[in-house]
């Protein structure tokens, strides 16, 4: 049997997000099933999301055919719309995972897609579209073995992964999988040394418990925590979880982690007009009023010299910009209505991904 050459071995690794970017890929919304009123809400804060990050790096739109048009007359003329068939809008989950070699060089991880364990139907455009991106970015492409999604994995750029173990082991991603294959599989497609494993994600997170929903690093050795003081919440006790679980943790370094807490947002869920909104299908999401959303502002995008955070225009929006601007002082906190996104099942981390500066 052949041997397929891993990115480890190949001597490239997935840089920290703070790294230097060439510039930032996002998916434009038009599911009628899982955004309402037929996405019109859902792009007017893609744009907004869109036009922030313009503000510091470059941004690439991915783009139907059916909606090339009003994508590009929506989008700042700065924003590069590129046609690319799609499933839904979750660039971070679909897209490729970037690395960089030894040299300098860009190259791609292509994870197998299965839209969360199965969520909706069907998947395939969105398990092409890595390959795609590579494909334009002329990089070269890691197939990976198993199934995760970009959301599901934060790096420190120094040898450590972190991720959640309620996500990265479910039986609905792959089935008999056990953990150490799963490590083995993050070490090499990523170049990593070492794995963080945390129980659970933000209760109600409709990918199982992304990681980006509840924990990042926000620079090595310092991981950042959505936070919950109401004992009566199911996220209070998953917080006190994942802090005793960093805290008794080390790095790629062998460094001990410092744990910072932003508070989770005021409880959110749908209201009757969010859910009549959404087309019911068969194959969509079915959304109900009611349910909870998995609102947490560590789901941001660290661009270059900015933070593009999201806002929910709920009271704990200013104490969460002001712990992103004690963390991040030598950059901009730009927070962004992030509702309409949150709506459709995640946040301004899930639909960007950085693409790092690379040696051309």
């Amino acid at each position: 049997m052949e041997h397929i050459i891993t990115p480890h071995e190949a001597g490239f690794s997935m840089p920290a997000e703070w790294a230097p970017h060439e510039g930032c890929w996002m998916i434009w919304p038009e599911r009628p099933d899982n955004w309402r009123l037929g996405a019109k809400p859902a792009q007017k804060a893609f744009t907004a999301v869109a036009t922030a990050i313009s503000r510091f790096e470059p941004v690439t739109m991915l783009v139907s055919a059916a909606q090339y048009e009003n994508a590009r007359a929506t989008l700042p003329p700065e924003i590069r719309v590129v046609e690319m068939s799609s499933n839904d809008a979750w660039v971070r989950d679909v897209g490729c995972t970037f690395l960089l070699g030894r040299n300098g060089q860009l190259a791609g991880v292509d994870w197998p897609f299965k839209s969360w364990g199965g969520l909706y139907f069907p998947w395939d455009k969105d398990d092409a579209i890595a390959q795609k991106m590579l494909e334009m970015e002329r990089a070269k492409r890691f197939r990976a073995p198993l199934v995760i999604e970009g959301g599901a994995l934060h790096v420190d750029g120094e040898g450590t992964v972190l991720v959640v173990e309620q996500c990265v082991l479910n039986e609905n991603r792959n089935p008999d999988v056990t953990r150490q294959d799963m490590e083995r599989m993050l070490k090499d497609y990523l170049g990593a040394s070492h794995v963080i494993w945390l129980e659970n994600g933000v209760p109600h997170d409709e990918t199982d418990g992304h990681v980006d929903n509840l924990a990042c690093f926000v620079k090595p050795g310092v991981v950042l925590l959505t936070w919950c003081d109401d004992p009566t919440d199911p996220h209070y006790q998953i917080s006190r979880e994942a802090e005793a679980r960093l805290k008794a943790a080390h790095d790629a370094k062998g460094r001990a982690l410092a744990v910072e807490r932003i508070p989770m947002p005021s409880p959110m869920f749908y209201t009757q007009d969010e859910a009549d909104g959404v087309d019911a299908t068969a194959s969509g999401m079915n959304r109900k009023a009611g349910e909870r959303l998995a609102g947490s502002y560590v789901n941001f995008y660290i661009a270059n010299g900015a933070i593009i955070a999201p806002a929910f225009g709920v009271e704990t929006d200013e104490s969460a910009r002001n712990v992103l601007a004690r963390l991040f002082p030598e950059r901009e906190i730009v927070m962004v209505p992030a509702r309409e996104i949150l709506l459709g099942g995640g946040n301004i981390h899930c639909i960007t991904q950085q693409q790092p500066k690379a040696n051309h």
